[in-house]
């Protein structure tokens, strides 16, 4: 399964809880914005990334999986 992990600047409050559960590929910037590392979420981290977009109190993070 491929997935792409998103997210939605305009839902997104800034809490930095994303990076917390996902610093392999989150990272914050000066704002506490989430950066997003682009491509494919590797096959190990999935159950990270889903995680990340379940506990987003604005559901602000995207996971689109792909077949």
């Amino acid at each position: 399964m491929k997935a792409v992990l998103r997210v939605n600047p305009i839902k997104c409050a800034a809490e930095g809880i994303c990076a917390e559960l996902f610093p392999e590929r989150i990272q914050l910037d000066d704002w506490g914005y989430p950066i997003i590392e682009q491509g494919e979420i590797p096959e190990a981290l999935i159950e990270h990334a889903r995680q990340a977009v379940a506990e987003c109190p604005r559901l602000a993070l995207i996971l689109q999986e792909q077949s």
